[in-house]
């Protein structure tokens, strides 16, 4: 393996936002066409295995105790805001202890530390390590992006909204992502991945009011034709109406 570890990879595998299996398989994928020409054949050529891989988190998260913590961080146990939390895994110990981050979430310095291990495997030329850490660094970066991650509220079961992480992050992009415009050019060099990574985590905090907000409004207008039955797999369930979806997409942009 001589392909040139590079910080472009983080940009490349967070230029969508994440996800259920659907999601996460679609955003590793895209991913990779964005990487520069030193990289972009080796994982090109592995793309199968990326995306195969990219929903292995989610597959352990509830047979591995510790994996949950790492796919969120519940900003508003630390008064929605990250002022209280050193950006640095060994200082935000020393502060706030182990036990107490995990019981929050760790998701941006969980992301980190994949991407510490990714550059080390770069660096011992080891082509299944960097497959494996790439495809999962893909699952977590993205997992960052989605507002419901970053809150305790994360299925609206604080407001009355229960279901609605599924509705946002997997009924949505099912419905309408072959509308969406994925041409976002080519990954950039990121000097300082670490902050880079609690720049995504307060940006998609911000959205939290208008994700919760919004599905309020529009539930309490369209309750009547919120839901709908669909056959899946032999079996009636369940679902959001494709117009109540369509239009909490559009409130939404």
């Amino acid at each position: 393996m001589t392909i040139k570890l590079k910080l472009s990879l983080i940009v490349a595998l967070t230029v969508c936002s994440g996800w259920g299996f659907f999601g996460h398989e679609h955003i590793d994928r895209l991913a990779v066409f964005t990487l520069p020409p030193e990289m972009i054949t080796f994982y090109k050529k592995n793309i199968h295995y990326i995306v195969e891989a990219s929903v292995n988190p989610d597959r352990r998260r509830y047979a591995v105790p510790e994996e949950g913590p790492r796919h969120y961080i519940d900003l508003d146990d630390y008064g929605d805001s990250t002022e209280l939390l050193p950006p640095r895994w060994n200082d935000a110990v020393a502060k706030l202890s182990e036990d107490s981050l995990m019981a929050h979430g760790i998701v941006a310095w969980n992301a980190y530390k994949m991407y510490l291990r990714l550059r080390e495997a770069f660096m011992l030329g080891d082509p299944d390590r960097i497959l494996r850490i790439s495809s999962e660094l893909g699952h977590y970066v993205a997992d960052a992006h989605v507002p419901l991650h970053t809150t305790s509220n994360h299925n609206g079961q604080k407001t009355d909204q229960h279901g609605i992480h599924g509705l946002w992050e997997s009924r949505l992009p099912e419905l309408f992502s072959n509308d969406y415009d994925f041409f976002v050019g080519r990954a950039v060099y990121i000097n300082d991945v670490q902050s880079a990574m609690w720049d995504v985590v307060k940006a998609s905090h911000a959205c939290i009011d208008s994700v919760l907000r919004f599905e309020k409004e529009l539930s309490n207008r369209e309750l009547s034709r919120k839901y709908s039955f669909e056959t899946r797999a032999k079996q009636t369930v369940k679902v959001y109406s494709f117009r109540y979806s369509k239009m909490y997409h559009n409130m939404l942009q």
